[in-house]
């Protein structure tokens, strides 16, 4: 409606990372092309030298997964699809956490699989409620999500955490899944992080994919690490291997490519991590300047979460701010925040308009403070 009538938008929730003017190389995808890619030879893991690559990426990162333990899927959404039908019967339940992305509500609905949210608290720096996770466990849960960093609370796993949820996990038979597609963009200090991979007594996965890592979501490629006591992991890839048959849905040009497009997408990561870190670094100096506005601990990822003044409703002073400002942000309720009031800012948004957008969203949260 504002763009029809010549308006712009500063949009401070783009999330793409094609679109907020990084320089990708000309000939970034160069190996989609390679004449490797007309013998269609399927394997319902994935391709092995796509495999191999993506074992070399876990070791970047000092895990150690060999090609065997990974599979390749289209998206990390079709990943999380597959290990619900793994697990799950109708009427199964995970755990998801909250806030986060409002994406499990979809993904589990579409395999009739119940969602059970449990809670981070924020105390300096977000914390699973381990007592309230315990407590939404029952007799059909199949597994423990956990997504670190959090999207868009930018927490970290914490390693007491992760062994309280392993312990969990291996008692109850649960997996523990890590959405771990953030995980190549740290941002504060966070020496108590650690990786799902880290809790070997339980069966673990990580997930990642060419879309945030080397910022390339076109291509529709991502994967799942596994991890775990090696007679149950066996058994657990025996029975996934049949699904992913089923499917084989990665594209062979885009596993042809998968070795080159990691090793030539670490010039693009680069250029995201300076983005979000130089946004942060803005955001914060900016509103070090407005004291009714605080920025909370952000680990990593993408997003920044804005504490403001509950002076009205998020979903009134996010509108105002589209109509008058000409701003657009996420109120904290499409994550499911469970108290108001908040605002989520991307931090991958060019680093002009991100400025513009916060100085006008700040001076809207001071004129509102200052008239309550």
């Amino acid at each position: 409606m504002l763009k029809s009538r010549g308006i712009d938008v500063l949009d401070l929730t783009v999330s793409n990372p094609t679109r907020v003017g990084l320089e990708y190389p000309h000939d970034f995808l160069r190996a989609l092309a390679s004449p490797d890619a007309l013998e269609y030879d399927p394997a319902a893991l994935g391709a092995p030298r796509a495999r191999e690559a993506v074992s070399r990426d876990f070791a970047r990162r000092s895990h150690s997964i060999p090609p065997e333990h990974i599979a390749l899927t289209a998206s990390t959404s079709e990943a999380y699809s597959l290990l619900f039908k793994l697990l799950c019967d109708p009427g199964d339940g995970v755990l998801v956490p909250q806030p986060s992305y409002p994406l499990f509500e979809h993904l589990t609905v579409l395999e009739s699989v119940e969602a059970r949210p449990y809670r981070l608290e924020y105390h300096g720096t977000w914390r699973i409620d381990i007592d309230h996770l315990r407590a939404q466990v029952h007799s059909r849960t199949k597994a423990l999500l956990i997504v670190s960093p959090n999207n868009p609370t930018g927490s970290r796993l914490h390693r007491d955490d992760l062994v309280a949820v392993a312990e969990l996990c291996a008692s109850r038979d649960m997996l523990l899944i890590g959405d771990e597609v953030f995980s190549d963009f740290p941002l504060d200090f966070a020496p108590h992080a650690a990786s799902v991979l880290s809790g070997r007594d339980a069966l673990v996965c990580s997930l990642g994919g060419l879309s945030k890592s080397v910022g390339l979501p076109q291509v529709k490629v991502g994967w799942i690490g596994f991890a775990g006591p090696a007679d149950r992991l066996d058994a657990l890839l025996r029975a996934y291997e049949v699904i992913a048959d089923t499917y084989l849905s990665v594209s062979t040009p885009a596993q042809t490519a998968l070795p080159d497009l990691l090793d030539r997408g670490a010039a693009v990561r680069t250029q995201i991590q300076h983005r979000v870190t130089g946004n942060l670094r803005a955001l914060r100096a900016a509103v070090a300047r407005t004291p009714s506005v605080t920025v909370l601990t952000v680990e990593g990822g993408w997003s920044a979460v804005l504490q403001v003044p509950a002076y009205r409703s998020e979903e009134a002073l996010v509108l105002e701010l589209l109509m008058e400002d000409h701003v657009l942000v996420h109120p904290g309720f499409f994550f499911d925040f469970e108290r108001e009031a908040f605002l989520i800012v991307s931090l991958l948004a060019e680093p002009t308009q991100f400025a513009r957008g916060i100085a006008r969203l700040l001076a809207r949260a001071s004129q509102g403070s200052a008239a309550s």
